[in-house]
Parts: C-alpha cells; sequence; structure tokens
C-alpha cells in the first residue's frame, strides 16, 4: 500500500527534484502541496463510508464528532427495518438533527455519508489512479509555488518563474480536467426516495 512518502517521491520525479543532496523543495513544502492536492480529490472524488452511531433516549441530535464528513448521503432509522426506514434529517457543524415526529429511544442509527480521503506514513484510502492524480496536483501547486518564489530573484536562466508557472498551470488544468471527468458531478447516481417510517 502506497504512503506518503511514495507520493512525495512521485511528486519529486515529476519535478525531476531528485538529487537529496539539493533538494529545490524541503518534504514540508511538498507535504502541503500534496494535502493541498487530496483535498481538491476529496471533494471531487470523496470516499463513501457508513457509520454506525448511537442515539441518545429523548434527543433528535445525534453527535458526528470524529467523521471526516464531506456530505451526507442517507441516515437510517431505526434499524433493520425492511423496506428500511430513512428519516429527514439536517446538520449543523458537528451535529445531526432527526426530523422525527418521536424523539428516538437511544437505539443506533446508520449514516452513509461521503468523507475525505487519507494519506499518511502507514498507508492510504486512495486508489492507484487517485495516487497519480494527486501527485499531478501536488506537482502542479509546487511548481506554481516555486514560480512566485522566483519572480523577483536573480537565476541563471532568464524565464524561470515564467517555465515554473507554465509547467505548473499545464500540471493543474490537466488534474482539475481529471477530477472533472472522474469525479461526482460526471457520475449519475441512482437514488429512490422513501417516505419517512
Amino acid at each position: 500500500m502506497a504512503t506518503l512518502s511514495d507520493v512525495r517521491d512521485r511528486v519529486r520525479k515529476d519535478l525531476r527534484d531528485t538529487d537529496a543532496g539539493s533538494y529545490r523543495w524541503s518534504d514540508a513544502q511538498l507535504d502541503r502541496h500534496i494535502d493541498h492536492a487530496l483535498g481538491d480529490l476529496s471533494q471531487a472524488m470523496p470516499r463513501e463510508q457508513k457509520a454506525t452511531l448511537a442515539t441518545v433516549a429523548g434527543s433528535r441530535e445525534v453527535s458526528l464528532a470524529g467523521l471526516d464528513v464531506i456530505e451526507i448521503a442517507a441516515v437510517e432509522y431505526p434499524l433493520g427495518e425492511y423496506p428500511p426506514s430513512y428519516p429527514g434529517y439536517s446538520s449543523w457543524a458537528a451535529s445531526l438533527f432527526l426530523h422525527l415526529d418521536e424523539p428516538p429511544t437511544g437505539a443506533n442509527l446508520a449514516l452513509f455519508y461521503l468523507a475525505r480521503h487519507t494519506l499518511d506514513g502507514s498507508g492510504t484510502t486512495l486508489s492507484n489512479q487517485q495516487l497519480d492524480f494527486v501527485a499531478m496536483g501536488a506537482a502542479g501547486y509546487a511548481a506554481l509555488e516555486q514560480a512566485v518564489y522566483n519572480a523577483d530573484r536573480l537565476t541563471t536562466a532568464a524565464g524561470t518563474p515564467e517555465r515554473f508557472q507554465a509547467w505548473g498551470e499545464a500540471r493543474l488544468t490537466a488534474f482539475r480536467q481529471l477530477l472533472q471527468q472522474f469525479g461526482r458531478p460526471s457520475r449519475l447516481r441512482r437514488r429512490r426516495l422513501y417516505r419517512p417510517a
């Protein structure tokens, strides 16, 4: 399974910044750009997650603390009914509010939601294709950072900032096109409406 270090190495190869003795970008800089690209990808291609949460007897509010929720797709409550019961809900900050005539009894509910991907030293939730997308986006962000850095500096080659900028913008354009092509807006999702129990 790929890790943050593996993606950082991919980004360095794309940027031709592989001489460990004189890196142009520090690990921390590249990690920041990788996180930026990961956030972009997570908005377009989030993880589909399901969590079982306990309700509090007499309260229609359920805490979402600890969940990295981008969007809630559905709430099933009570569990185990057929057809399943999907009550109305709303959310604010880290709380879910159930629109029920009677407050919950303390039984569990199922939350279906979209979440941010993870990428760290122990692994990732990204597919190999998504790893390539993140590396592409991170390299583009890093190149634009270098263009800004070199904008008012004397360099050995004329046009260095412009070349970094053009290369970075081209990478980011390709990255955004891939996110648009493979992301949520371009996918049709079958939905079925259920009457609350």
